[in-house]
């Protein structure tokens, strides 16, 4: 089960790494992706990350599930991009999952993804969530799609990706084994 994680200039540092970090932990086959040709990404903290891939090198492939951190403007960054946009409707036109934290569910919303789904965003962003029924709940999954609202529950976001991959059991080893006491 292959899911990819996009990363493009400007994305929330936490929001990529620790749902990232979550889903190695539970064995799950996770590559990030850089949206340019260079995998060399930096965040909107300042922190250069190396993907696992370049956006050239997964042409032609469908992954199990897309993830999308957000940031600004890494989520505008992601929305601009064609083949992120081209990833996500052949991921869901298959049954595949879409996961998206912050302001990144707007990417879901603009493009369609959303319409009758409870979904959740960055304060602010709630607009762009076109078609959607907005929660209050920190991370939601709603069918095959998963959203979460922000940096503090990264680790949530990252449960509930592996509880939808990899079943509850995994999810709960895994917080046992990182000491997730919420």
């Amino acid at each position: 089960m292959m899911v990819y994680l996009f990363l493009a200039d400007g994305f929330e540092t936490v929001e990529a790494l620790a749902p990232y970090d979550i889903m190695k932990r539970a064995g799950v086959d996770v590559k990030s992706v850089s949206i340019k040709k260079d995998k060399r990404v930096v965040s909107a903290q300042g922190v250069a990350v190396e993907a696992d891939l370049a956006i050239n090198e997964i042409k032609g492939t469908t992954p199990e599930m897309v993830v999308l951190p957000g940031g600004m403007p890494g989520a505008t960054n992601l929305e601009k991009s064609e083949e992120v946009r081209d990833c996500l409707a052949h991921t869901y036109a298959a049954g595949g999952y879409l996961a998206a934290i912050c302001a990144a569910p707007y990417v879901l919303g603009v493009n369609g993804y959303l319409q009758g789904k409870e979904a959740t965003c960055y304060p602010g962003f709630e607009d762009k969530l076109e078609g959607a029924k907005l929660s209050e709940k920190p991370v939601i999954c709603d069918g095959k799609i998963i959203t979460a609202a922000g940096m503090g529950v990264a680790l949530e976001f990252g449960f509930e990706i592996v509880r939808m991959l990899k079943g509850y059991e995994v999810a709960e080893r895994i917080k046992k084994a990182v000491i997730y006491t919420r």
